[in-house]
């Protein structure tokens, strides 16, 4: 068991549940999965693959409404993240500011730790 996984409420151990807590924090470091399946998916293809940093994690927990659209894991829910991602890490030679970003809402299964 990690470490993080424990809080202590009143003086006692709390243990969360697999998927309960989220697992990014404001700040971390990730790279937008570059899988490509099959329908429709709320990640931009020209995100997949690129590197951003979490923003805030939105709180409470979503709906996992692309499972949900395609009859999979009803009810269940996800932790959703808002990621910034460098208009020079979209487009390579993007001659604006280095501090020129977009943001966007994305879940906790299209995210990898870097």
């Amino acid at each position: 068991m990690r470490t993080d996984d424990v809080e202590v409420t009143d003086g006692k151990p709390v243990v969360f549940a697999l998927g309960e807590k989220p697992i990014f924090a404001a700040g971390d470091r990730v790279r937008i999965s570059a899988r490509s399946p099959i329908g429709h998916y709320r990640v931009p293809r020209y995100l997949r693959g690129k590197e951003a940093k979490i923003e805030s994690v939105i709180d409470p927990a979503a709906v996992d409404n692309e499972g949900e659209a395609y009859g999979r894991n009803a009810g269940s829910r996800l932790h959703y993240y808002r990621c910034v991602v460098s208009l020079k890490e979209v487009w390579p030679n993007y001659a604006g500011s280095s501090r020129d970003a977009l943001a966007i809402e994305i879940y906790e299964t299209w995210l990898e730790r870097i």
